[in-house]
């Protein structure tokens, strides 16, 4: 099992920034790589951002060039740094665990528990 807990999420306006941090813990040597995603009311999960072996990043074209995604292996922890928000941004934001071999990430059944982004003047 590995357990995910997010932070972060707040109330912020068009074009403000936000950082969202999710702390890992628990069996570790099952997962090689974690992510970003994000549900929005009325639409499906998608994916937002991921990270991997040697620290190779993903981007949703959506978000590419605003978000950028870290992570701290001492601390456990990924970060998700968020400039320039738009109102479409705002969402319940979840933390994953999952696999990349290079070619794609691969989610695995770990979730957060979300944190909600909004995004509104």
């Amino acid at each position: 099992q590995v357990q995910l807990v997010e932070s972060g999420g707040d109330l912020v306006q068009p074009g403000g920034s936000l950082r969202l941090s999710c702390a890992a813990s628990g069996s570790l040597f099952r997962i090689n790589a974690m992510g970003w995603f994000r549900q929005a009311p009325g639409k499906e999960r998608e994916l937002v951002a991921t990270i991997g072996v040697g620290g190779s990043t993903r981007y949703s074209d959506s978000v590419k060039g605003r978000f950028t995604i870290s992570r701290d292996n001492l601390k456990n922890t990924i970060y998700l740094q968020m400039n320039n928000l738009k109102p479409e941004d705002t969402a319940v934001y979840y933390c994953n665990a999952g696999l990349d071999y290079g070619d794609r990430y691969r989610p695995r059944d770990w979730w957060g528990q979300g944190t909600q982004v909004t995004v509104s003047a």
